[in-house]
């Protein structure tokens, strides 16, 4: 099964990335600040907003570790995106933070694919910005394309 990957190295703490990625509060700064509903423990689900009143996504967490692990499976949402998996995996270097993102388990790549990696690229930079300089540039302030 196809996946999208990225890596990006932020100059931050690993546990500030850590709580960027794990928490609601933390991704509403760097992809959607329209609305991170749900609760941040294994197990629990986080639902995303992006200019909707039902949610685009909803993840199940599959793990949360503080020394550098976060996964989700997506429970609901884009046909495309039921059953696919997202990691974020962070490791120190130094005094950056190594990012290993992936979206795994796609059915077949095709343009949303595509369109997805782009935005996923553009979101972690967001992440890099928020952990860097203090402001993200999360939905709907981001740039459309």
């Amino acid at each position: 099964m196809p996946d999208i990957r990225h890596r990006v190295v932020i100059s931050a703490p690993l546990a500030n990335v850590y709580e960027a990625v794990a928490t609601a509060e933390g991704i509403s700064d760097w992809w959607t600040r329209d609305g991170v509903k749900g609760e941040s423990k294994v197990g629990g689900t986080l639902a995303f907003y992006f200019g909707h009143t039902d949610p685009a996504a909803v993840m199940e967490i599959t793990r949360l570790d503080p020394q550098g692990h976060v996964n989700w499976t997506c429970v609901q949402g884009a046909d495309e995106w039921v059953g696919t998996k997202v990691s974020f995996d962070l490791k120190s270097n130094g005094d950056d933070t190594v990012v290993m993102f992936a979206h795994a388990d796609w059915k077949e790549p095709g343009e949303f694919m595509s369109h997805c990696s782009a935005r996923w690229a553009y979101f972690l930079l967001s992440l890099k910005s928020l952990e860097e300089t203090g402001k993200g540039t999360p939905f709907p302030d981001d740039l459309k394309f």
